[in-house]
């Protein structure tokens, strides 16, 4: 995601390097190659040029501290300006009602029935109860691609596969919704290869008919400025609340992302990556603007790790740490909260300065399942006591996974190093893990 255009926004600012100040003379190559890696990114131009004749007014003849250089001081004003163009601030999403009622639309393609399976199930892990309303009269394939994801992800889905009025629907959703106490609806409405009159007729008529809370339009980044001429047209008949971008995780120059809060002057509030029920992740401009930059994400990192976070577990393992007893089941567990955070790849990305080291480097999902096979071949004496793993033991353990002795042996001695490693860290200074402190008693 933005590869490109981080890339050569990087480029750009190596034009003030060496250089005490900024002047009119060497920003001009620098605010000349910002525009051309925003329409190389599918920018419109004029956005373009808007966007780059503020950066040239802020920056010249700002004062460069001794602390910074010239590049320092351009990044961070990119950064702001970056910020600004995306929606400044993260947007509220109003589910307030009984029950609240949101409207999903967008062209076929987009990804609407994926995010509303996403949508139910952020919200179920924030302790809502949601109904997702199965309103494509159109496609059956919508039809049953909802359910298999409502059973996926545990939530109810309301459906009338031989109604083909979708504002009754939509309406008897509803009925039903109040009947059962649920207390939020998704609706899934109907999408086109391209925008038509029917569609938008249809849309407006189930807007008009339950009084949504939220209308989210949800948009395929990888069309670039096509997205954003597409929600133009939808906001003009709809009145939208908010933009959903999916399609994050493909090859995508990030145009829709940059513009579309300019042009229909609706925020961004969700974004989406993936095919797993769980890729889904409220969207921060300035979180945005710092991997753009290049600069990592640890908030939404940090955030993505307290999700999986289980305190009391957490109290155990560090007890279990400071007396050396770290086994391998902890690290069987330890992996699995890991890949429960997402994608490995984009993980790392979050990691100011990792991004760019591995944007070549082809980093897969099932990079641990070596591992957790080797683990669960072992029996749970042996997982909780690794000493008890002689040579006889680990063919045993070799042969039940499908690896090489060699394999095993590898794989035992980095967790004898990293045992050591951890003692070392509990040695430190008032505890060496995060949460130690306050532990010692």
């Amino acid at each position: 995601m933005f590869n490109n255009l981080s890339e050569h926004l990087e480029s750009a600012f190596k034009n003030l390097k060496g250089q005490a100040r900024i002047t009119d003379l060497n920003i001009a190559n620098t605010i000349k190659d910002i525009r051309r890696a925003l329409i190389d990114a599918d920018v419109n131009f004029k956005i373009a040029k808007e966007f780059t004749d503020k950066i040239k007014d802020k920056a010249i003849g700002e004062k460069v501290l001794n602390s910074i250089s010239p590049g320092q001081l351009m990044v961070k004003i990119v950064q702001d300006e970056l910020t600004e163009l995306m929606g400044g601030t993260a947007s509220a999403f109003n589910i307030t009602g009984n029950p609240a009622v949101i409207l999903i639309a967008g062209l076929q393609g987009s990804g609407k029935t994926t995010f509303t399976g996403k949508l139910a199930s952020y919200l179920k892990a924030q302790k809502k109860s949601p109904l997702v309303v199965a309103a494509d009269i159109y496609r059956p394939a919508a039809i049953d691609q909802l359910t298999v994801l409502a059973d996926q992800i545990g939530v109810d889905i309301y459906k009338e596969p031989d109604t083909k009025d979708a504002v009754l629907i939509v309406q008897n959703a509803i009925k039903e919704a109040k009947a059962t106490n649920k207390n939020v609806v998704i609706i899934d409405t109907a999408g086109r290869l391209a925008i038509d009159e029917v569609m938008m007729n249809e849309v407006a008529n189930i807007k008009a008919a339950v009084n949504p809370s939220e209308i989210l339009f949800v948009v395929d980044s990888m069309t670039g400025q096509d997205a954003v001429n597409t929600a133009k047209a939808f906001n003009d008949r709809l009145d939208f609340t908010g933009v959903v971008l999916t399609k994050l995780d493909g090859d995508t120059r990030g145009g829709a992302a940059l513009t579309i809060k300019y042009t229909v002057n609706k925020p961004i509030k969700f974004m989406s990556s993936g095919e797993k029920m769980d890729a889904l992740d409220v969207f921060y401009p300035e979180r945005m603007a710092q991997r753009i930059l290049g600069m990592g994400d640890i908030a939404s990192l940090v955030e993505k790790a307290q999700a999986q976070y289980d305190e009391e577990q957490a109290r155990k393992l560090e007890k279990k740490i400071r007396k050396n007893q770290f086994d391998f089941q902890d690290f069987l567990e330890q992996l699995q909260q890991i890949k429960k955070m997402g994608n490995l790849k984009d993980l790392m990305g979050m990691i100011p300065g990792v991004g760019k080291a591995i944007k070549d480097v082809d980093i897969n999902d099932d990079a641990f399942k070596g591992i957790e096979a080797i683990i669960q071949s072992m029996t749970p004496a042996e997982r909780g006591n690794p000493d008890l793993i002689d040579q006889k033991r680990k063919l045993r353990i070799a042969k039940g996974c499908g690896k090489d002795i060699t394999d095993v042996n590898a794989f035992m001695k980095q967790f004898e190093q990293m045992k050591k490693m951890m003692g070392m860290m509990n040695k430190m200074p008032m505890g060496g893990l995060p949460g130690m402190r306050g532990m010692r008693n």
